[in-house]
């Protein structure tokens, strides 16, 4: 059974330049958004510092900025603490949650494979 796009009435084809799944295939490909749902699979609610300290090497605009794309597709839910100073948390929808099998199986194929990987680079610029 083929999905029909609700706006457009078209059938959901990621190789027509036109497609909306295009750019949500974008979205969930991308390296911060693999280890922001990866590590929120793993530990469930977590604040942005967490998060951020989790996430090695992610800088404060991209990791907003991955989290704000999240939250605006579904995948996430951001909730604001009425404290001082204002705790956020994080924590994935039912939606951000059933991709917990394929996100999980990239990341534990990518590090299974990483030495093949890293030989065939280093034969390629020999």
């Amino acid at each position: 059974m083929t999905t029909v796009v609700e706006s457009s009435g078209l059938p959901a084809d990621c190789y027509s330049p036109k497609c909306p799944t295009r750019q949500v295939l974008d979205h969930i490909a991308g390296k911060w958004t693999v280890l922001v749902i990866d590590a929120l699979l793993a530990q469930g609610t977590m604040r942005y510092t967490d998060l951020s300290r989790r996430i090695g090497g992610v800088s404060q605009k991209m990791l907003t900025q991955t989290l704000r794309t999240l939250e605006a597709d579904g995948f996430l839910t951001r909730t604001v603490h009425p404290t001082i100073p204002p705790r956020v948390e994080y924590e994935l929808t039912a939606l951000g949650r059933s991709l917990a099998e394929p996100i999980t199986a990239l990341r534990m194929w990518t590090e299974e494979h990483i030495n093949e990987i890293e030989q065939a680079r280093a034969a390629a610029s020999a």
